[in-house]
């Protein structure tokens, strides 16, 4: 540690408000804990729980850094105690529980990743938020398997232009739902099968339809409230839904008896509130069976912007215009030798 800096750039939240209380800040290196590493970072991405977390409605959990930012590449600067995994100078990428618009992060060993071949510093930072969330809410919560069928709401989004890949790759059939015909098209590109404009169509009816009435197994919810009750009606006998974003409500009227009677699961979850230990495994079953498939070529993360530190204003900003199709990466360090 005596030779890396006592002090860091970072990108702070003065106050909680619009995109323009976020401020370059002077801040001291992380110290680190036992079982994590320093990561000198090159680039970040830019996720829904940075804005949540700017505007001030989605407070960072106990313990964790109060500067934005869930996901980052770099270097290994620094290694702490009870580390065996990682040495200095590994490129990876890693999913952090805030910290990540700074010159340097400690993340939790278990949590990094290295960074897949052929990717540069900006694909391998927008990698860790999506790659875990779908992973763990789509395969794991959800079940999906070959042969089933699969809708993503926001299939345009970071979340979505993740989640049509990988389901196409596990060889299931992918649904999604979008805004315009430019997200169409990119979903249908990323591999979905059909990509249902929510401003014309009824999703319901037209899932129902290309599934010859039956509906679909797996629903991916970003957006709750008066999507609830719409999920279940296009939702197959036995089928599930996971929830992971609420910007239409908390609320919703649902028939249970539908629950009840189509022996359907209805599921939720939030990822930066996860026990570490199982973050630590979702990081071990992305390497054991994504990684491989994102350094064949088979998914690639979408990148749609990328930003430079001091206009994390201007990002943040593009995020919650929606008008985005993939992530959104901010550079951190661009002299950075490449991965």
């Amino acid at each position: 540690m005596s030779l890396l800096p006592a002090r860091m750039r970072a990108i702070e939240i003065s106050r909680p408000g619009p995109p323009d209380v976020l401020k370059i800040a002077d801040r001291p290196v992380p110290s680190l804990r036992p079982g994590d590493v320093l990561i000198r970072v090159a680039a970040a991405g830019i996720n829904r729980a940075d804005t949540g977390q700017r505007a001030g409605t989605y407070p960072p959990p106990p313990g964790a850094s109060d500067l934005p930012g869930l996901e980052v590449s770099g270097r290994i600067a620094a290694v702490g105690a009870d580390v065996d995994d990682w040495r200095v100078g590994d490129a990876v990428c890693a999913l952090v529980d805030g910290g990540g618009y700074a010159e340097y992060v400690a993340a939790p060993a278990g949590q990094c990743l290295p960074v897949p071949k052929g990717l540069d510093w900006v694909q391998a930072a927008a990698l860790p938020e999506t790659c875990f969330t779908v992973w763990t809410n789509v395969f794991d919560r959800a079940r999906l398997v070959a042969g089933e069928t699969f809708l993503v709401h926001g299939g345009s989004s970071g979340i979505g232009t993740t989640a049509i890949p990988l389901a196409k790759a596990f060889g299931a059939r992918v649904f999604a739902t979008v805004g315009s015909r430019e997200k169409a098209e990119a979903c249908l590109a990323l591999g979905a099968e059909r990509a249902i404009n929510y401003r014309e169509e009824d999703f319901v009816a037209v899932v129902k339809q290309l599934t010859d009435g039956a509906g679909v197994d797996v629903i991916l919810d970003m957006v709750g409230g008066d999507y609830a009750p719409r999920n279940l009606d296009a939702l197959a006998l036995d089928g599930r839904l996971v929830m992971i974003a609420l910007p239409h409500g908390r609320t919703a009227e649902l028939d249970l008896g539908k629950i009840i009677f189509r022996r359907l699961t209805v599921t939720g979850s939030g990822l930066r509130a996860l026990p570490a230990a199982r973050k630590v495994v979702i990081g071990r079953e992305l390497r054991e069976k994504v990684w491989p498939l994102i350094e064949a070529g088979t998914f690639r993360p979408l990148v749609h912007a990328l930003f430079g530190f001091a206009d994390a204003a201007k990002a943040h900003t593009l995020m919650e215009d929606g008008s985005h199709i993939g992530k959104i990466v901010l550079e951190i360090d661009s002299s950075l030798a490449s991965p």
